[in-house]
């Protein structure tokens, strides 16, 4: 046989054709059209439980997608999975974040605040106790009662917050001085007198709308220190507008007076003028010339109630939370100072600001004090939280640089949650936080207002109420939903006077209808 005549024979058998196979559907079903194939897969239903109850399904043929440490804040939208999240626990135990801070925006009603208490709360179980300082609403005392913490209320003549008390901070030096640290009773006496200083600038600055001069800066130092040697008891701003008045040698020499008391007269004159509507009524009042009337604890939740206060009254409204915040942050050092001395237990705090807006918008410069407030809180051992509306209310800031300081607030944070945002958003948001176009999109869905519903004659929850998107960096959001249990549905009913008087109403209805 010639070898081409093999080489044909061989090519024929190898043509030969192979056994068929039984078709086999694809991971979408079968392919092709009437066949049933799916464009969109469904998730599996998941179930959790402990180490005993499924130790047989050990190793778990997948994880979960959503981090597991923290307080448990929702469900993934998408696939249920449990989202544990709260700034601390994914600063110090999960490390996730560089920085234990939280910065959460969305429209007004879509539970902002109400995700905020879920964090406070389950934070409180592991031993974070939360600060809310400065309460408009308010939305937060509920909470604190049930906890057995401390309400202070101010404002309007319920309650006053002086702003020259030192607080706890003398008796802290005290205490340290008795135990041999004598450097750390500098430093606690030291902040305290920064603290007031700083605090009767912003309220110059919320009179003015406009931050007091260098020199006036520099007077006011002066003459705190001259009523700490000098005065007995706990000051008050009219004992501060009494040693500008009177003029010592000490206070003349920084103002330059060159030995003239006219023109001691002339400099001070703005500056009494305005101590004088602080102490005398105008826009402030006497909130923050009188006494404390309830001073602060620092082992107990604490709530700063000033929801008698007015919008009408914004400048009010951004001087109490600055005093509050001032207050605050002035406890957490002397809390710090007494654990770094071994006098007292290590106590971490949570501290919420709310309606970050209101403050900002007070005058030129303000954003400095927040700033200055907020910006240590990895070395002071707290978690923060700053709430707010929308990106525009940190940005409707008079001055290019306020608008970037404000700005950086967002970006500085270590996580961002975002509810329902108008599309007009989206370019400001994305330049402090990066945002895909889908994320975008879900953001925007959820701004959108109730539908009406026939069936019971009344409007539809909203689409976005309860759901937000946690934002680390640049990863992936993770879209979740809040869902309240029957105790805390009791303290997070933020619209309590509006059901109060939908209830009223139907009981007269049904009164005039029998």
């Amino acid at each position: 046989m010639s070898r081409e005549t093999k080489m044909k024979r061989t090519s024929k058998k190898a043509a030969a054709p192979t056994e068929k196979r039984p078709p086999r559907p694809t991971g979408r079903g079968w392919l092709g059209r009437g066949r049933g194939s799916s464009a969109y897969v469904q998730a599996p239903d998941e179930w959790r439980g402990t180490t005993v109850q499924t130790c047989g399904l050990w190793p778990f043929s997948i994880g979960s997608g959503t981090p597991m440490v923290g307080v448990p804040l929702g469900r993934h939208i998408t696939s249920g999975a449990t989202l544990c999240c709260d700034p601390i626990s994914w600063f110090q135990r999960a490390k996730l974040i560089n920085n234990p801070s939280l910065f959460w925006l969305g429209k007004p009603g879509l539970g902002k605040s109400t995700g905020v208490i879920r964090m406070a709360t389950g934070l409180a179980g592991y031993g974070v106790m939360p600060l809310v300082l400065g309460d408009l609403k308010p939305d937060y005392v509920p909470m604190v009662e049930a906890m057995g913490g401390q309400v202070i209320t101010l404002g309007n003549g319920r309650g006053f917050l002086n702003v020259l008390d030192p607080g706890e901070a003398t008796a802290a030096a005290d205490r340290l001085r008795s135990a041999g640290f004598e450097k750390e009773a500098d430093q606690v006496v030291a902040d305290a007198h920064g603290r007031r200083h700083a605090m009767v600038s912003a309220l110059l600055t919320i009179l003015r709308a406009a931050p007091p001069t260098d020199r006036e800066e520099t007077i006011l130092d002066r003459a705190l220190k001259v009523l700490d040697e000098r005065h007995e008891g706990i000051p008050v701003l009219g004992d501060l507008l009494r040693v500008v008045q009177e003029g010592p040698a000490e206070l003349r020499a920084v103002a330059l007076d060159r030995g003239d008391d006219r023109r001691y007269q002339d400099i001070t004159e703005n500056l009494e003028a305005s101590l004088i509507g602080l102490t005398s009524g105008g826009r402030l009042g006497e909130t923050f010339a009188r006494q404390t009337t309830n001073p602060m604890r620092r082992d107990a939740p604490v709530v700063y109630d000033v929801s008698a206060i007015q919008d009408s009254q914004m400048d009010l409204q951004a001087a109490a939370l600055l005093a509050c915040w001032s207050a605050g942050f002035g406890t957490v050092n002397v809390a710090n100072a007494l654990a770094d001395a071994g006098l007292e237990p290590r106590r971490h705090y949570f501290v919420i600001l709310d309606e970050l807006w209101r403050a900002l918008r007070a005058g030129r410069g303000m954003v400095d004090r927040v700033d200055a407030l907020t910006r240590l809180n990895r070395q002071r051992g707290v978690g923060t939280a700053m709430v707010s509306h929308t990106m525009s209310d940190l940005l409707a800031l008079p001055t290019e640089e306020d608008r970037m300081k404000a700005k950086g607030f967002v970006e500085r944070s270590g996580m961002v949650i975002c509810g329902g945002l108008p599309s007009a958003e989206m370019p400001q948001l994305t330049s402090a936080v990066p945002f895909s176009r889908a994320e975008q999109d879900l953001l925007i869905g959820w701004q959108d207002p109730p539908a009406w519903d026939p069936a019971v004659g009344q409007e539809a929850e909203p689409p976005g109420r309860g759901k937000f998107l946690v934002k680390v960096g640049g990863r992936p959001g993770i879209p979740i939903a809040i869902q309240l249990t029957e105790a805390e549905r009791a303290i997070t009913d933020t619209n309590r006077l509006w059901n109060e008087r939908s209830r009223v109403g139907r009981v007269d209805r049904h009164e005039v209808a029998s």
